[in-house]
């Protein structure tokens, strides 16, 4: 069926799955104190990691409006179907903006068919979600069945973080400076996770980077035990090498279908950081 996938900034997608899927993103905004820098999934991402790099300055993050919303659903033609999967209203304001501007077109042109979904997670959580409504779209579905059976997924996906350094937390004043420095010292991983709020709470503090590596990759297996039908997606904050180590000693563990990694975007990385880890799958 012709339907428009659209996602927000939050989202972080593979370059190949999304030309493939004709993902419309609606940017998020970061501010930095010499300007502004839209957050598009990992679209000029490289540029932003330099200008962190170099500016050694957390931006402040912004969703986009209601307006921003309705000028991207207006762009869509009137005929067409659009589903639009936003991240997690346990994080942002995005998901109600979103929700708004749909409302407003609505008004004006009421017979069209607008679905925006809580996705209640973010990064390469949405991507295994506009995946998932990618193959069911191969499948022929109906509007209102891939819309259902997102739904359904959103309650199945879970999202599992682990960070390399507690740099951007400190910079955003999100853990106390001299914590942080004696975690720093003490070599610290924060292991975490989405809840099914769609909020990040911290589920481990491991010492070393192998044994944060190892119970992150015990975290996973107590959510899926046969993931041999399933998709795992991994997103990384400049670190393509720590995400394919991590990959590869989940492989040792678990078989997974298909795996997708991916550059973490802006918006990700300026909590996460460089060298942090994000998955997702479906749970059992």
């Amino acid at each position: 069926m012709n339907i428009q996938l659209m996602t927000d900034g939050g989202a972080d997608i593979p370059a190949s799955l999304k030309e493939k899927m004709d993902v419309d993103v609606v940017p998020l905004y970061l501010h930095f104190s010499d300007g502004e820098f839209q957050s598009e999934g990992n679209k000029n991402v490289l540029a932003f990691y330099d200008k962190m790099e170099k500016q050694k300055e957390l931006p402040r993050s912004a969703a986009p409006s209601p307006h921003d919303f309705y000028k991207a659903y207006k762009r869509v033609d009137a005929t067409k179907p659009i589903v639009m999967l936003s991240m997690s209203a346990g994080l942002s304001s995005t998901y109600e903006n979103a929700v708004a501007g749909k409302n407003r077109l609505l008004e004006e042109e009421p017979d069209r068919s607008i679905e925006v979904i809580n996705t209640k997670t973010a990064s390469c959580g949405i991507a295994l979600l506009l995946y998932e409504a990618s193959k069911k779209m191969k499948e022929n579905a109906s509007f209102e069945q891939i819309t259902a059976h997102l739904h359904k997924r959103v309650e199945q996906t879970t999202t599992l973080f682990v960070l390399q350094t507690l740099d951007n937390l400190i910079l955003g004043g999100r853990l106390d400076k001299v914590k942080g420095k004696i975690a720093s010292t003490l070599n610290i991983k924060l292991l975490m996770r989405g809840n099914n709020e769609g909020q990040i709470e911290v589920t481990d503090k491991v010492r070393g980077e192998k044994r944060a590596i190892r119970r992150f990759i015990e975290q996973i297996t107590t959510y899926t035990k046969n993931p041999q039908d399933r998709a795992l997606f991994i997103s990384h904050g400049n670190d393509e090498s720590r995400a394919k180590t991590i990959l590869s000693n989940i492989r040792n563990k678990l078989s997974f279908k298909e795996n997708y990694i991916t550059e973490m975007g802006p918006l990700i990385y300026t909590y996460g950081g460089n060298g942090a880890i994000v998955i997702s799958f479906f749970r059992d």
